[in-house]
This record gives C-alpha cells, structure tokens and sequence, in this order.
C-alpha cells in the first residue's frame, strides 16, 4: 500500500486539495492512512464515496470518519456517524474498507462541492486498484456514475435510512 499512498501524495487532481501532501498535519494523516489500509488490507467490501468532506477526511485523513471519531476533539461529520453506526450495526465494520472516487477535497476549509468530470477520471485510478479482490458497492450517484455496479443511497441530507436498508440489502445477496 505504500506504493499506493506514495502515488497519492504526489496526485494532482483538478481544483482539489491534496490533504495528503499539504498543510498542517499532512504526516499524520498520511500515517493514518496507511494503518487503516494495512489493518484492512482483507476487507472483503469497498464502499466509494464521492470525494472527502471538509470536515470528514480533509481533517482525519480517513474516507467516511472525522477527527473527533478518532480522538474524540475536532470536527464532526454527520456522513462519516451515519456511515461508522450502520456498519456497526451489520457487525461488518472490520470486513469494510471505506474510499472515495475522488480521494481528495473539492472545495475549502469550510465548504465542500461536487467534484467535475476531470476530477473524477483523475481519482478513480486509486479506487479501482483499490477494489481488486472486494466486492464494490458505490455510495451515491457520483460514485456509482463513476463506477456502476451496486450502489446504495448517499446518507447526507435524510439518507440515512435509504443508506442503511440498502446496504444490508446488499449484504444479504
């Protein structure tokens, strides 16, 4: 997975922040990054998502989880609590390596915007290396026109029911 972090930091995609290579706590996210790809390296499920929140992985350096799910201080993000209870709830937190198709942020400090076409040819590289051996499941319809196959409604904006039933929809086939 180095390899893979190494080709991470030096991505440039479009108008997006590479929280990976700059600013203030960019080796710690990118520590983490590679412990939470190595405790997952045999998940057997990929949820992609469609690009890091501002307070969600811009600030962790995690898909899907905020820094105040890791150390209990720092920004919330309402995705990444909708995400992290329901796999809690299916018992398959452990068996889910969560990404997004644009790995890092559109958008800045504050705000987040969808990410553009160019943006997401450029990300999808690391979630399809990423998905060898896993089955796929693309969260939101960025993420799915981007990568099709099985999908499952975003959370955000009164999602989270849609979220969760479709998921374990999936997870009983």
């Amino acid at each position: 997975m180095r390899s893979l972090i190494d080709r991470l930091v030096a991505a440039r995609i479009g108008g997006t922040w590479n929280f990976y290579r700059e600013g203030p706590g960019a080796a710690l996210r990118r520590e983490r990054l590679a412990a939470y790809l190595a405790e997952r390296s045999g998940a057997r499920w990929l949820l992609v998502g469609e690009a890091p929140g501002y307070r969600g992985a811009r600030v962790s350096g995690l898909p899907f989880t905020s820094e105040r799910q890791l150390t209990g201080a720092g920004p919330a993000e309402a995705t990444a609590t909708i995400v992290h209870r329901v796999l809690a709830e299916l018992e398959i937190a452990d068996d889910v390596l969560l990404w997004n198709v644009v790995p890092t942020h559109p958008g800045t400090e504050t705000t987040n915007r969808a990410p553009t076409r160019s943006e997401v040819a450029a990300g999808r590289c690391f979630a399809d290396e990423l998905a060898e051996g896993r089955r796929g499941v693309a969260v939101g319809g960025v993420a799915h026109a981007a990568l099709g196959g099985d999908h499952v409604r975003h959370p955000s904006h009164g999602g989270a029911a849609a979220f969760a039933s479709g998921l374990r929809a999936l997870m009983l086939r």
